[in-house]
């Protein structure tokens, strides 16, 4: 006897779940080290928002850490045929340094939002292993920011 299109569905994902979780062994867990926001004005109008950034790290990738940076929904007013849903930007800067090796970076970015705020830029930065120190400021008036994460080797 066939079993329904349903049923055989059903024990296909079982089955392709069951050999994931058999098969996926000890894996290296990745950690997410939030930094705090950094609110700013923005250029495009009478804009403000706020940059989130955060540090991906795992021991998949040794000695490098993904650097992310979005901003926060914009308010202000701007031109445009929507002044009240403007369109703004700011260059967000995270400055970086290795305090266990002494390598320096920054990750520098245009970030443009509005009334949803912006995409995910992030970015891959080879900052060696140890503790990384990170300093978030934009190319706009801004209330600064600073915060440490440790990058596995």
């Amino acid at each position: 006897m066939r079993q329904p299109n349903i049923v055989r569905a059903a024990t296909v994902l079982v089955c392709a779940a069951m050999a994931a979780v058999v098969g996926s062994g000890a894996q290296a867990s990745a950690a997410t080290v939030p930094f705090p926001q950094v609110p700013t004005l923005a250029h495009g109008g009478l804009c403000w928002t706020s940059i989130e950034t955060w540090a991906d790290t795992s021991a998949d990738w040794p000695g490098r850490a993904i650097l992310n940076v979005r901003a926060t929904p914009v308010s202000g007013v701007g031109p445009g045929l929507y002044p009240f849903a403007p369109l703004c930007e700011v260059r967000a800067f995270v400055a970086w340094r290795n305090l266990d090796t002494g390598a320096i970076g920054v990750y520098e970015n245009n970030v443009v939002t509005g009334i949803y705020g912006s995409i995910l830029y992030a970015l891959f930065q080879d900052t060696g292993p140890g503790r990384v120190e990170v300093a978030i400021t934009t190319d706009s008036a801004n209330v600064p920011a600073k915060a440490t994460f440790t990058v596995p080797g």
